[in-house]
């Protein structure tokens, strides 16, 4: 099963999520990107519908897939922020 961690991190003057190499929008205050991280793993673990994905590689070939609905991510939030605050 796949895993997926959001890191709550100083940024943008404010602090956000961060998920690979992506931000969630600035936040003003920790404990709010904090609960913004929360809610964001918590909806990937819901279940959905399931769907037809296309998508193009790099070489310009087209693949297409099943995604199950079902199959959802196991999630996790980590605080990088210091104790600074």
């Amino acid at each position: 099963m796949v895993k997926v961690t959001y890191h709550v991190v100083a940024h943008d003057e404010g602090y956000a999520y961060r998920l690979g190499d992506v931000y969630s929008e600035p936040y003003p205050t920790h404990e709010q990107a904090l609960a913004a991280a929360r809610q964001a793993a918590g909806a990937q673990q819901l279940s959905d519908g399931d769907a037809e994905i296309s998508w193009q590689d790099a070489e310009g070939e087209w693949h297409h897939e099943h995604a199950d609905g079902a199959d959802r991510p196991m999630t996790d939030v980590v605080d990088d922020v210091e104790d600074d605050r």
